[in-house]
Protein backbone atom coordinates (compact mmCIF):
# COMPACT_ATOMS: atom_id res chain seq x y z
CA UNK A 1 0.00 0.00 0.00
CA UNK A 2 2.85 2.39 0.68
CA UNK A 3 4.28 1.86 -2.80
CA UNK A 4 0.97 2.91 -4.36
CA UNK A 5 0.89 6.06 -2.25
CA UNK A 6 4.46 6.90 -3.23
CA UNK A 7 3.74 6.36 -6.93
CA UNK A 8 0.64 8.55 -6.94
CA UNK A 9 2.23 11.48 -5.14
CA UNK A 10 4.24 13.86 -7.29
CA UNK A 11 6.90 15.55 -5.19
CA UNK A 12 8.97 16.96 -8.06
CA UNK A 13 8.52 20.65 -8.77
CA UNK A 14 9.46 21.66 -12.29
CA UNK A 15 10.99 25.05 -12.96
CA UNK A 16 8.65 27.37 -14.88
CA UNK A 17 9.47 30.53 -16.81
CA UNK A 18 7.59 33.15 -18.81
CA UNK A 19 9.26 34.41 -21.97
CA UNK A 20 8.79 35.78 -25.48
CA UNK A 21 9.00 33.60 -28.59
CA UNK A 22 11.84 34.81 -30.83
CA UNK A 23 11.92 31.98 -33.39
CA UNK A 24 9.27 29.48 -34.51
CA UNK A 25 10.55 28.12 -37.83
CA UNK A 26 11.36 24.52 -36.85
CA UNK A 27 8.75 21.78 -36.52
CA UNK A 28 7.59 21.33 -32.92
CA UNK A 29 10.38 23.59 -31.59
CA UNK A 30 10.33 27.24 -30.61
CA UNK A 31 13.06 29.47 -29.21
CA UNK A 32 12.08 31.58 -26.21
CA UNK A 33 14.00 34.46 -24.64
CA UNK A 34 13.77 35.01 -20.90
CA UNK A 35 15.06 38.22 -19.34
CA UNK A 36 16.21 38.30 -15.73
CA UNK A 37 17.14 41.40 -13.74
CA UNK A 38 20.31 40.74 -11.77
CA UNK A 39 22.47 42.79 -9.45
CA UNK A 40 26.25 42.78 -9.56
CA UNK A 41 27.54 41.47 -6.21
CA UNK A 42 30.35 44.00 -5.85
CA UNK A 43 29.19 47.12 -7.69
CA UNK A 44 25.47 46.78 -6.82
CA UNK A 45 24.43 47.80 -10.33
CA UNK A 46 21.39 46.19 -11.94
CA UNK A 47 21.72 44.63 -15.36
CA UNK A 48 19.60 42.44 -17.61
CA UNK A 49 20.64 38.87 -18.38
CA UNK A 50 18.95 37.20 -21.39
CA UNK A 51 18.80 33.43 -21.90
CA UNK A 52 17.37 31.58 -24.90
CA UNK A 53 15.66 28.22 -24.38
CA UNK A 54 14.65 25.60 -26.95
CA UNK A 55 11.08 24.57 -26.09
CA UNK A 56 8.98 21.66 -27.36
CA UNK A 57 5.71 22.87 -28.95
CA UNK A 58 3.80 19.72 -29.93
CA UNK A 59 0.88 21.40 -31.74
CA UNK A 60 2.76 24.46 -33.11
CA UNK A 61 0.42 26.93 -31.40
CA UNK A 62 3.00 29.59 -30.46
CA UNK A 63 4.09 32.23 -32.97
CA UNK A 64 6.83 34.87 -32.91
CA UNK A 65 6.32 37.66 -30.31
CA UNK A 66 3.83 35.64 -28.23
CA UNK A 67 4.33 35.56 -24.46
CA UNK A 68 4.31 31.96 -23.25
CA UNK A 69 4.64 29.85 -20.10
CA UNK A 70 6.92 26.79 -20.24
CA UNK A 71 8.31 24.27 -17.78
CA UNK A 72 11.19 21.85 -17.36
CA UNK A 73 10.70 18.24 -18.51
CA UNK A 74 12.66 15.14 -19.47
CA UNK A 75 15.22 15.53 -22.29
CA UNK A 76 13.42 15.46 -25.63
CA UNK A 77 16.47 16.03 -27.84
CA UNK A 78 20.03 17.29 -27.56
CA UNK A 79 19.00 20.85 -26.66
CA UNK A 80 15.31 20.56 -25.70
CA UNK A 81 14.53 20.05 -22.02
CA UNK A 82 11.49 22.33 -21.82
CA UNK A 83 7.80 21.89 -22.69
CA UNK A 84 5.27 24.59 -23.62
CA UNK A 85 2.41 24.88 -21.12
CA UNK A 86 0.30 27.70 -22.56
CA UNK A 87 0.30 30.87 -24.62
CA UNK A 88 -0.39 33.76 -22.23
CA UNK A 89 -0.53 36.73 -24.64
CA UNK A 90 -0.99 36.55 -28.41
CA UNK A 91 0.43 39.40 -30.46
CA UNK A 92 -1.64 40.92 -33.25
CA UNK A 93 -0.35 39.84 -36.65
CA UNK A 94 -0.01 42.27 -39.55
CA UNK A 95 -0.77 40.01 -42.50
Amino acid sequence: MKTQELNTKSTAQHRRFVGIVVRAKAQKTIAIEVEQKMMHPKYRKQYTHTTTYQVHDENAVAKVDDTVLFEECRPISKNKRWRLIEVLVRQARHE
